[in-house]
């Protein structure tokens, strides 16, 4: 006989029951059992209220458990939203987001409403996506770490064909050369390549089974990408090349290596778009402009060589000991500058290994299209140095031996490529005075 009393203490109780029931623990966010727990009770309590549903009359009705639906909804986006933001392991936050859909399809087959937990997951897709990124920067900077910088040697047709199915490259005159051959490019190459297509992958993973289009994911996977490439791997490569101890030949590498990844950037296009089947040409397709990445790294590379080369003339021009006041010039040029020469001609060797500038950076008035910029600037420098010296000396006769002394190494045609007598040409301001 008191069936409304019942009816309001039975829904007040059940209401506070709730409340309990979705109060995550503390440490839920530690491991997934944490998580597994927390969405069975609440996928518990509301099965039990909806076989209440539809087993009894007038106890609970459709309008009482969507309110409870309504306030559970919120409060566990809450929840989520806070615990899944301390996590830091990729592999977690995607167990995470499988158990948040199976909670989500468990409960819709219910018939409860479950589009904000969706939403929420590409919410947590951002964060997967972080966490990704950081993995990766230490997958990239143990692979940079541990690379000699040096042509990858391979001494039968088997490791040839092993290292070009991991990183697309075509050479037909390597292809004809007998073993053991070299190719162009150092180890970090086709590791680095295979790491960016795991990253695809990985992206690829947190997409399954989120109702997304193929056009969805295909936007999704391209954006993570182009993160990767233009803040991680920039990062790393960056790092690498301003580290103290890098030397000419590893920023040559260097350059060599990040023209042949640049190059690789259409076969990731392509690597995506038979994932996810839909064309680059697709309106609104997100483009791989990861491309700038290897452009910054080759340009970072060419302005450390300068610094590098401009510190070791001055070095040797700061050794100067012209005889200011000889009034003929000696039958050769002077040791100091023999030395230079020295110098600059087997660090010149290492420039003829560089790729065409067409490749790298527009070339500068009177270079060609394979001709190494980083020649004409040292001679370019030696230029300044030596016109300082000049100015500020006291005698006349040094003129004579300035002469003999500077254009020796360009008519020598240290570095191949340049046309004519470009390099003679950068010492005729010098001569004139």
């Amino acid at each position: 006989g008191a069936r409304e009393t019942f009816e309001s203490y039975y829904r007040k109780q059940r209401r506070k029951q709730a409340r309990l029931v979705l109060q995550p623990p503390s440490n839920m966010h530690e491991t997934l059992d944490g998580y597994r727990k927390y969405f069975n009770q609440i996928v518990g309590f509301f099965v039990v209220e909806d076989h209440i549903l539809h087993t009894t009359q007038g106890l609970v009705n459709r309008a009482y458990i969507d309110e409870l639906w309504e306030m559970a909804l919120s409060k566990t986006i809450a929840a989520l939203r806070t615990h899944s933001s301390y996590c830091s392991d990729p592999s977690l936050v995607l167990d995470l987001k499988n158990l948040i859909v199976l909670f989500a399809d468990t409960l819709q087959g219910y018939g409860f409403p479950v589009n904000q937990l969706f939403d929420m997951l590409l919410e947590i897709q951002d964060q997967y996506s972080e966490t990704l990124l950081k993995k990766w920067a230490g997958v990239f900077r143990n692979i940079l770490d541990s690379d000699n910088y040096s042509p990858i040697p391979v001494s039968s047709e088997e490791v040839y064909r092993k290292i070009v199915g991991q990183f697309p490259f075509q050479d037909a005159e390597l292809e004809k050369q007998p073993f053991p051959k070299k190719f162009p490019f150092s180890e970090f190459v086709p590791k680095v390549y295979s790491q960016i297509k795991e990253f695809i992958y990985a992206c690829l993973k947190f997409s399954e089974d989120l109702h997304l289009s193929s056009t969805e994911v295909d936007d999704m996977i391209r954006k993570s990408t182009n993160l990767l490439l233009t803040r991680t791997l920039s990062n790393c490569l960056q790092n690498v090349i301003k580290r103290r101890n890098v030397g000419l030949t590893e920023l040559v590498q260097i350059i060599i290596n990040t023209t042949h990844l640049e190059k690789s950037c259409k076969f990731l296009e392509e690597f995506i778009t038979n994932i996810t089947n839909v064309l680059p040409e697709t309106v609104h397709t997100t483009k791989l402009y990861g491309t700038t990445t290897f452009k910054d790294a080759r340009h970072a590379a060419e302005e450390e060589i300068y610094t590098n080369l401009n510190q070791k003339i001055d070095q040797f021009l700061q050794l100067a000991d012209y005889d200011w006041m000889a009034l003929e010039p000696g039958s050769r040029a002077s040791d100091y500058l023999v030395d230079l020469i020295g110098f600059l001609r087997s660090t010149f060797a290492v420039f003829t290994h560089l790729p065409p500038l067409s490749s790298r950076a527009s070339p500068k008035p009177g270079e060609t299209g394979e001709a190494p910029q980083p020649g004409l600037g040292s001679c370019s420098h030696i230029v300044k140095v030596l016109l300082g010296l000049l100015l500020m000396g006291e005698a006349w006769g040094k003129s004579e031996l300035f002469s003999m002394d500077c254009p020796e190494f360009a008519r020598s045609g240290p570095v191949p490529g340049f046309q004519g007598d470009t390099l003679q040409l950068a010492f005729i301001d010098l001569r004139q005075v």
